[in-house]
């Protein structure tokens, strides 16, 4: 039977989905399902991933997408997988699940202060390999299983992540790969697999760890298990895949050393692509494995600009829902409508909530308001949701220019993917922010594109990963800055980072409480 489609699996923080691409990378098919990571009251800021009932969502989604695109599952060419990041999962010598924590589990605090402690060198020294600290590590969370269940610490005999753990289920084998691997702070970036070492000077187990394999590998096919549970055909192949974010830039296309996307949503990623390991030496940044092999990635994350756009309309467009249900209108188009009046630079107004990442000490202050005036014609709730706008594409142009201090390069051009980038406001507020164009593709599931474009290209369908990309990504819109909004966004800029550092006082001297700071700062 010929083999018509490549099909993705996607374990995200709120979701699974099955997606089912033709080989043009059109997309045919997506079930999805939602899940929760529940805390586990005897652990405080716990978030426990449950692998017996995910299983089975995810079953429900492969199943269900094959049924509804009507199609053969003997016309799947392969599978691969993709997954939020950081969240980890521990395996006894049977080969059986015995403890999982989704991504943002927050469970050990007090082992990133006992991490500290041991040496407070310690963290520099393991970012300045791994590109990690202890913020997002698997590091910390294997202590707290240590210090807090011996019994389960004593069995370990693997660690792997999620998207490698879907290819377990499917296949029984297990691997790790680079892209999501080097996530977990035990990574040698340059050499890209495990650096026992690392365990070791944090007092942890060295022999836990599995091969790792680069992304875009066949490692096995579905076996007669995977088959019955999942409806795949037993013997089709399974690919390699890798992180959200390092297969989220294959979907939009940025392949290439020095090119940059950024992903908004609930969290906003700046991704720019480089061709070496090398870290920040100042440790301000997050370094990657890409999922293309020989290539990195160093990453930089805004905390919480979707999640504050959706509190602003909810607290404060009443109006604009009420109003978009009746014209059958997205609330937000109708509040982009109104902003785009406001002139660059709201009047002088700003905010603070998300800083540019510090990740050795990464915090962000009490959400804030200021430089307005009494004058409702000015500052109304549209020069409010203004400010938003452009707060998050400030924080965005700094992290570029933190990159790009780093690495010595800048990117000539920005892909926008994610939710935000269905807004041209937003889009173009951006563009002027950096002063570059801004791309922004047709796709809307580019994780699950770059997952099957590795699928592909895994069993031979795609000759490069590269030129794959650029084919089967489409550009929608392009925005190109106007640099007399630019000149405006530069000096505000200026002015907003003494702002937020007086912001970050205020939280010093308890004054006001930090929207986020990471374990032990």
């Amino acid at each position: 039977m010929t083999k018509k489609y490549l099909m993705a699996v996607d374990a995200g923080t709120g979701s699974v989905r099955a997606v089912l691409f033709d080989l043009d990378g059109q997309q045919i098919g997506c079930v999805q399902q939602e899940w929760t990571h529940k805390e586990d009251p005897r652990y405080p800021g716990s978030m426990d991933f449950d692998w017996i009932t995910n299983w089975q969502l995810t079953c429900h989604c492969i199943r269900n997408v094959i049924l509804e695109a009507q199609i053969d599952a003997n016309e799947i060419a392969a599978v691969s997988t993709t997954c939020m990041r950081e969240g980890i999962i521990l395996y006894d010598k049977e080969g059986k699940e015995i403890w999982a924590c989704a991504n943002v589990d927050a469970r050990s605090n007090d082992e990133v202060t006992q991490l500290k402690a041991m040496d407070p060198d310690l963290e520099k020294e393991i970012y300045l390999q791994s590109g990690q600290t202890f913020a997002l590590g698997a590091l910390p969370r294997l202590l707290w299983v240590k210090n807090n269940m011996p019994e389960i610490y004593k069995a370990i005999h693997s660690v792997g992540m999620f998207n490698d753990w879907l290819i377990y289920k499917m296949t029984g084998k297990l691997a790790v790969e680079p892209s999501n691997g080097s996530t977990t702070g035990i990574f040698d970036l340059r050499k890209r697999t495990w650096a026992p070492e690392i365990a070791e000077k944090c007092g942890l187990r060295s022999d836990i760890f599995p091969p790792v394999i680069e992304c875009g590998n066949v490692l096995a096919e579905v076996n007669d298990r995977g088959a019955a549970d999942t409806g795949l055909t037993a013997g089709t192949p399974v690919v390699v895949g890798g992180g959200d974010c390092q297969l989220g830039t294959i979907g939009v296309g940025a392949v290439s050393i020095g090119e940059a996307a950024v992903f908004g949503g609930s969290f906003w990623q700046y991704e720019f692509n480089t061709g070496d390991g090398t870290t920040d030496p100042l440790c301000r940044v997050r370094v990657n494995c890409h999922a293309v092999p020989g290539v990195w990635q160093y990453e930089a994350l805004a905390f919480n600009p979707g999640l504050v756009m959706r509190w602003y309309r909810d607290a404060f467009c009443q109006a604009e829902k009420q109003r978009g249900k009746i014209e059958g209108k997205d609330p937000y188009d109708l509040m982009n409508s109104e902003a785009a009046k406001i002139p660059a630079g709201s009047y002088g107004m700003m905010c603070c909530f998300s800083d540019v990442m510090n990740f050795i000490n990464w915090q962000h202050a009490a959400p804030t308001f200021t430089n307005f005036e009494l004058d409702s014609q000015k500052y109304n709730r549209y020069t409010f949701y203004r400010a938003i706008l452009e707060n998050t594409a400030m924080v965005t142009k700094g992290h570029k220019d933190l990159v790009g201090e780093a690495t010595g390069s800048q990117p000539r051009e920005i892909i926008f993917a994610g939710g935000a980038s269905k807004s041209a406001l937003w889009s173009q507020i951006l563009s002027d922010a950096m002063g570059l164009q801004v791309k922004v593709p047709v796709v809307k599931e580019a994780t699950a594109l770059g997952a099957a474009i590795l699928a592909g290209y895994g069993v031979g369908l795609y000759k490069n990963i590269r030129e794959t990309a650029r084919q089967v990504v489409k550009i929608e819109r392009t925005f190109s800055p106007n640099m007399e909004n630019h000149k405006i966004y530069e000096q505000q800029y200026e002015v907003w980072k003494k702002v937020y550092a007086a912001q970050l006082d205020l939280c010093k001297q308890g004054l006001t409480k930090n929207m986020w700071k990471a374990p032990g700062v």
